[in-house]
Order: structure tokens, then C-alpha cells, then sequence
């Protein structure tokens, strides 16, 4: 039909040319326009894998921050954990999950096609994109694996990592990202949540506080580690056993969030319509990339200066708790704001961790990772921040419309008022699922350790042996190894500068 009207035309425009020309001239032309068809799908399909192998990259970056971060008597079991979460949850976001999110058409509640792939491919979806969002939903496992290490037992890891990514995670993104979510600022079958749906772009609210608040309820149920506080209920630091993993897993977290929030926008090759050629979403992917570095970068510069004031000493602990804290803050807002906003996200971020982390301090709460006051209270500042700066021109062109706006840009508060709704609604949803299952468990016994498992380290007692042959002074539990392995301290006269 195409190669009909072009031909028709051609003719109509053109009186020598004849029939027998005017469709060889329309069939070439359909070739090219197919083969820029086939080009630009492929184009875009290479950009979301790439970006899909980058954000599971940052499960090696998640095993090593994971790693450093316990003592090294449970190294070995934090680090089957982190593969497991992989593993585990994508059987599980296969069968079940994917559906449960993007399985269209659905209601705005939950997916309902697609169980293990079925009709796949579809117009709406390749299999990259699957790729894409099974990285994700194991990077909210991985989070609230964190806050329950050095204390769990192996079998609840496999149930709450299944059930997180199979159901919990599952619902969250499709509130959020589905087109037919009741949230969802792409939403197609109803009205938009105040006109503008939830901004939430690559996931401060749906991953980050997920595997927060996830953390949250399993931290509290299982309670502090031994020794964490003393009988007088001051707290007593059980360092990691390892700066130098922590760094590695910092910077592998880094270079995998340039996949986590530039490849959400799914595409590449798209013109915004404009007259400059060079502008389109090529240059809002950059954006948001450069956005994502500053906030970073300000989170771990305010982390490593505030730090020194409160405690008296440069600590590369705190500094990539603080750069890590700025990323999962900008997550949300990243593709609709200027970059000296950005700068602003990673400076709230850097202080809303060193007062959750006090916070935690006071009310005898252990997070071995701070991973539910960095991932959870730092992603609800994200989503906060998203509905105070987002800009008119960076929405309208990301969501293809334009509609409410930040507050501080002078969009009015629609859209923080759909931002704060998710926040409730994220830590709700959270809380009335993943609060029972570990609950169950804990009245089971299938939840914390013994006593005497954790006295002597999870690698021993659970695992067959240990990562390293080391002996650690503050265990009380002497191993024989022929490399020993002892922590140095700072001495009280040291100069701090």
C-alpha cells in the first residue's frame, strides 16, 4: 500500500516518469526506510543491553562493598548471599515477576501476562528489556541482604530473595513504570495521579526504598548483632574487615550506576524535535549521567568534611557510604533536573545519612551496611527532591507532554504531593509484606543464627571453612592459620591531619 501511494505520487508529479519506474524508485525508497527502521531498533536494543550489563555489574560491585563491610569470619557467607540474590531472583523475575510488572494489559494494580516469557517478543517489549529489569529487581535483593548480614540463616535469604523479587518488587514497579500503573507518570488506560503521575525515573522510591525498607523490618526483627552495643547501650563499632573491598565495590557501584540511571530511559536514538541536530535524547542520557557524577561526587566531598568535624579523622568508610548515598538519591530525579540541582540532592543526601546513622546509634537499630538509612532514607529524599526541582522543559521532553513540575521551579505542588504519595505507599506496601514473611520466619527459627554460630562466624560453622586463614583480635575465637591477619588502630596521639 506504501509503494502504491508513492508510486501514485511520483506520478502525479511527474509526467515522464512511467509506472514501471515510479515503483522501482518507491521500492528502494521503502528498502531504506526499512533498513533505518531495522537500524534504529537495533541501535536502541544494543544501548539497553549494554545498559543492562552494566547494572548487573553492580552485583560484583554490591559482593565486594558486601564483603569488606562484615568481618571477615562471614565473608564467605555475604558473598553466596550476593550471588544468590542473582541467582534466586531470576528464576523467580522470570516466572512470576516480569508479568506481575509489565505483563500488559493489566489493571493498574498488578500484571497478569507474560508468566515465564510467554509471547515474547511483543511490539511493547524484547527480551533486553527483561534483561534490564531483572538487573534491577536483584539490585533491591542485594540491598536489604545488607542490612541482615552476619546473622542470618542461609535458607531465609533464598525465601525473602525469591519473594522479594518475585512479588514485593514486582508490584512496586509496575505502580510505577507500567503504562498501565495507577502511578505511573506513562500511563495510557486512566488519568495521570495529579495530572502528572509519580517521578520516580530510574528508582529512588520502587529499588532503592524497596530494598530499604525490606532491610528495615528484617534488621529490627532479628535484632543487633552481638556486641554491637554494650550493656550500657553505647554503641561499639564491629568494623569490616576490609577498606580495600569496600573502595573496589564502591567504584564497581559507580561505574554500574551510569547503566542504572542514563539506560532507563530504554532508548537512544530519538529526536526531542528540535531545530539543533544535535539535541535529543543522546544529550538527555548525557544529562543524566552528568547529574548523576555531581551528586555523587557532593555527597562523598560533604560526607568526607562533615565526618572529619564530628569524628576528628579522614574515614574512607563514611566517604563511600556518602558517595553512594548521593547516586541513590539522585536516582529518582536524575533526567529532569539541572545539574547544580543535582549538587544540592547530594548535599541533603550526605546529611540526611549522618543523621539516620545517629539516629540508628541512639535507638540500638544495626545495619551492618547502613544500607536502610542510605538506600531507604536517602531514596525517600530523592523522591522528595524530584517533586521540589524537576524542570518544565526536561519533564515535557522525557514524558512527552508537559504537566506539573517542581515545586521550586514553579510548577506548584502537584507533583511533590504524587511524590510523597509514593513514599507512603512504597514503605505501606514493603511493610504488609516483607514485615509478616519475617516475622514467620523468626517464629520458625529459620531466621537468626545461634549464639554460638555467630560467636564463631557463619564461614566456619555454615559454610565449611573460612575466606581467608586470619585471626581476628576482637572475636574471641582463635583460629590457627598460617597468615594472621590483625586491625590497626589509629593511636590517640596520631595527628589527625
Amino acid at each position: 500500500m506504501a509503494s502504491q501511494s508513492c508510486a501514485a505520487a511520483l506520478l502525479g508529479g511527474l509526467a515522464n516518469v512511467n509506472t514501471t519506474a515510479a515503483n522501482f524508485i518507491c521500492g528502494q525508497l521503502d528498502a531504506i526506510n526499512q533498513k533505518l527502521t531495522d537500524t534504529t531498533y537495533a541501535v536502541d536494543n544494543t544501548y539497553l543491553l549494554f545498559s543492562a550489563y552494566l547494572v548487573f555489574a553492580m552485583q560484583l560491585g554490591f559482593a565486594m562493598l558486601c564483603a569488606g563491610s562484615v568481618r571477615a569470619k562471614n565473608t564467605m557467607n555475604i558473598m553466596l548471599t550476593n550471588v544468590l540474590d542473582a541467582a534466586a531472583g531470576g528464576l523467580s523475575y522470570y516466572l512470576f515477576g516480569y508479568a506481575f510488572a509489565f505483563g500488559g494489559p493489566s489493571n493498574g494494580f498488578i500484571g497478569r501476562h507474560s508468566f515465564g516469557l510467554s509471547d515474547f517478543p511483543s511490539p511493547s517489549a524484547d527480551y533486553s528489556f527483561f534483561l534490564y529489569q531483572w538487573a534491577f529487581a536483584i539490585a533491591a535483593a542485594g540491598i536489604t541482604s545488607g542490612s541482615i548480614a552476619e546473622r542470618t540463616q542461609f535458607v531465609a535469604y533464598l525465601i525473602y530473595s525469591s519473594f522479594l523479587t518475585g512479588f514485593v518488587y514486582p508490584i512496586v514497579s509496575h505502580w510505577f513504570w507500567s503504562s498501565d500503573g495507577w502511578a505511573s507518570p506513562t500511563r495510557t488506560n486512566g488519568s495521570l495521579l495529579f495530572g502528572s503521575g509519580v517521578i520516580d525515573f530510574a528508582g529512588s522510591g520502587v529499588v532503592h526504598m524497596v530494598g530499604g525498607v525490606a532491610g528495615l523490618w528484617g534488621a529490627l526483627i532479628e535484632g543487633p548483632r552481638i556486641g554491637r552495643f554494650d550493656r550500657s547501650g553505647r554503641s561499639v563499632a564491629l568494623r569490616g574487615h576490609s577498606a580495600s573491598l569496600v573502595v573496589l565495590g564502591s567504584f564497581m557501584l559507580w561505574f554500574g550506576w551510569y547503566g542504572f540511571n542514563p539506560g532507563s530511559f530504554l532508548t537512544i536514538a530519538k529526536s526531542y524535535g528540535k531545530s539543533s541536530v544535535y539535541y535529543g535524547q543522546w544529550s538527555a542520557i548525557g544529562r543524566t549521567a552528568v547529574t548523576t557524577t555531581l551528586a555523587g561526587c557532593t555527597a562523598a566531598l560533604t560526607t568526607l568534611f562533615s565526618k572529619r568535624l564530628l569524628v576528628g579523622h579522614w574515614n574512607v568508610i563514611d566517604v563511600c557510604n556518602g558517595l553512594l548515598a548521593g547516586f541513590a538519591a539522585i536516582t529518582s530525579g536524575c533526567s529532569v533536573v539541572e545539574p547544580w540541582a543535582a549538587i544540592v540532592c547530594g548535599f541533603v543526601a550526605a546529611w540526611v545519612l549522618i543523621g539516620l546513622n545517629m539516629l540508628a546509634a541512639k535507638v540500638k537499630f544495626d545495619d551492618p551496611l547502613e544500607a536502610t538509612q542510605l538506600h531507604g532514607g536517602c531514596g525517600a529524599w530523592g523522591v522528595l527532591f524530584t517533586g521540589l526541582f524537576a524542570t518544565k522543559k526536561y519533564v515535557a521532553e522525557v514524558y512527552g507532554s508537559e504537566r506539573p513540575y517542581g515545586l521550586l521551579m514553579g510548577g506548584g505542588g502537584k507533583l511533590l504531593a504524587a511524590q510523597v504519595i509514593e513514599i507512603l505507599v512504597v514503605s505501606g506496601w514493603v511493610t504488609v509484606t516483607m514485615l509478616p514473611l519475617f516475622y514467620g520466619l523468626q517464629k520458625m527459627s529459620l531466621l537468626r543464627i545461634s549464639r554460638e554460630d555467630e560467636t564463631a562466624g557463619m564461614d566456619l560453622t555454615r559454610h565449611g571453612g573460612f575466606a581467608y586463614a586470619y585471626h581476628d583480635e576482637d572475636d574471641g575465637f582463635a583460629k590457627p592459620a598460617m597468615y594472621m591477619m590483625g586491625r590497626i588502630e589509629p593511636s590517640p596521639e596520631a595527628n589527625p591531619l
